[in-house]
């Protein structure tokens, strides 16, 4: 009969309250690093700067900026495409940020061997 690798010392020699309170440890340094992202703002610009566009790490448009020489009343198309295109792009550098730090706390492990 095989001997129970999990005897004595949990996984790996760690035991389940050395593995509690680091997962603990990583809980506390996940929820700082949401409020810190949070209080971060990503700016875009479209249109050679256009058209900017201000984010909150709440992914929260917080400021939009026309220059009032792209307010062309022949070609408004353009304009929404320039105000969709900096907002995305204020977005994407948000969500870019949320991506590194994650990768940073999980120390590049991605998803933790699918726990998160």
């Amino acid at each position: 009969m095989a001997k129970n690798s999990f005897r004595g010392g949990g996984f790996g020699g760690m035991n389940q309250a050395a593995m509690m309170k680091q997962a603990q440890k990583m809980q506390r340094d996940l929820m700082q690093m949401q409020e810190e992202l949070q209080q971060q703002t990503y700016t875009a610009s479209a249109g050679g700067g256009a058209v900017t566009a201000t984010v909150s790490g709440k992914r929260e448009l917080t400021d939009l900026v026309i220059d009032p020489a792209a307010m062309d009343p022949d070609d408004v198309e353009m304009l929404q495409d320039m105000v969709v295109a900096a907002v995305n792009e204020a977005m994407r550098k948000a969500e870019d940020a949320s991506a590194q730090s994650m990768s940073r706390l999980t120390g590049g492990l991605g998803s933790l061997g699918g726990l998160f």
